[in-house]
């Protein structure tokens, strides 16, 4: 293959890579996902799991999230949940005798109300759930 025909090959395959870039910058430019919060005592269903968040309550030793779940039997209750604050993501606290109702096990048809324990925070905090691969978000 002589020299010319490999320079001209390259600058063919140079375009190709710019002209998929360009595309792939315009799709990006105009995804316009919105993040929806839901206020806090609003439902929201991920797969097969049906939640919503009761209450967040802000403590000096700790900060409490009341969550409702209904849909996989015997499913951990903590398991999913987040808890951001800031630039940080906090996962659930060990629950302590003290802190509310133990979450257990989730059922299909009974809703189980329970209380999430979080380290203590400051200033303006969402609670996410995550199942299923989507996430929902509550704020107060």
């Amino acid at each position: 293959m002589s020299t010319r025909k490999l320079i001209l090959t390259a600058l063919v395959c140079g375009l190709a890579i710019m002209l998929a870039g360009g595309v792939k910058l315009f799709q990006t430019a105009n995804n316009d996902k919105k993040i929806e919060i839901l206020a806090v005592g609003q439902e929201a269903v991920l797969g097969d799991m049906t939640v919503s968040v009761k209450a967040i309550i802000q403590g000096d030793q700790e900060t409490i999230v009341t969550v409702q779940m209904m849909g996989v039997n015997g499913a951990d209750a903590r398991e999913g949940w987040r808890l951001l604050t800031g630039s940080t993501v906090l996962q659930p606290a060990k629950q302590t005798s003290q802190s509310g109702v133990s979450c257990g096990t989730v059922s299909v048809d009974i809703p189980v109300e329970c209380d999430v324990v979080f380290a203590p925070t400051t200033g303006r905090i969402t609670a996410a759930y995550l199942r299923s691969g989507l996430q929902k978000q509550w704020s107060k």
